[in-house]
């Protein structure tokens, strides 16, 4: 995959997106104007800057398991469901790289590049999210933070974030540098349960159910004393409840929003 970011994405930045059934694969897309893919559950979604029917169609002639099922064309503001203002999470203020809010003296600014992957922070696992962190990182004695699913940061001396979607990386490499922190921020494109054996003060994961239920074992969750788990719907985090428990690790807090996503922070043997 190759992707063309040396233009920022702008509110009216218009994007044509091609949805495809299949797997890309390391298939390489050299067409002008791409931006990047991202790939779930059997299907992709390729971004370009402008219309790409000719470069699609050699694709899907070059490429027989691929078969196209949809093409969109709207705005990045649309894409992004209107994230052109600065938007206050908590203590946090995510400001668009074309707009900057200064910070007051309770607040963290920091400068958020949604990309194309990244919603405008106001999902509500992504604030449960954001709240469990600050609880675990108030007292002072989370150093060192494995973070899967590419996300929160919150004074931690040494972070490492983990995606296995490329564009999800390079979105998350670009906001670290946007930010100055390079030297406490480690993007990783790679497996979520390759990391878990990683030791950590604090474990971020807002990710999907399958791969939960697959990395909270006793000698993964041994490696780590808080636990910050989301993502989950209310079936999936009963069961989840339940592991925890058999595993001897205490819930301090459990979010329900919306009725479905749950948000859960723990902490294990190792940080009591």
């Amino acid at each position: 995959m190759t992707q063309n970011n040396t233009q920022p994405l702008l509110p009216d930045t218009i994007l044509s997106i091609y949805c495809l059934k299949g797997d890309l694969g390391g298939i390489e897309i050299s067409a002008d104007g791409f931006l990047g893919n991202w790939e779930d559950d059997g299907y992709c979604f390729l971004f370009f800057r402008q219309p790409a029917d000719d470069d699609i169609d050699r694709l899907l002639v070059e490429n027989k398991v691929l078969t196209l099922e949809d093409t969109f064309t709207m705005s990045y503001r649309d894409w992004q469901g209107g994230f052109i203002n600065p938007v206050r999470i908590g203590r946090f203020v995510l400001n668009p790289p074309w707009l900057k809010r200064v910070a007051e003296d309770d607040e963290i600014g920091l400068t958020f590049d949604p990309g194309l992957v990244f919603g405008n922070g106001t999902h509500p696992t992504t604030l449960a999210c954001l709240t469990g962190v600050e609880i675990a990182c108030a007292g002072g004695n989370v150093e060192r933070m494995v973070d899967l699913g590419t996300g929160a940061w919150l004074g931690c001396r040494e972070v490492i974030a983990v995606d296995n979607n490329m564009l999800a990386v390079s979105t998350a490499a670009n906001n670290i540098s946007l930010n100055g922190l390079e030297q406490h921020i480690l993007p990783v494109n790679g497996l979520a349960q390759t990391f878990t054996a990683l030791p950590s003060d604090l474990m971020v994961a807002n990710i999907g159910y399958r791969v939960l239920d697959e990395i909270l074992t006793g000698e993964n969750l041994h490696n780590h004393c808080w636990l910050v788990l989301s993502g989950l719907q209310n079936n999936e985090a009963k069961t989840i409840l339940r592991i925890l428990a058999q595993l001897d690790v205490v819930v301090l807090k459990h979010w329900q929003s919306e009725a479905i996503w749950n948000t859960i922070l723990a902490i294990t043997q190792s940080g009591r």
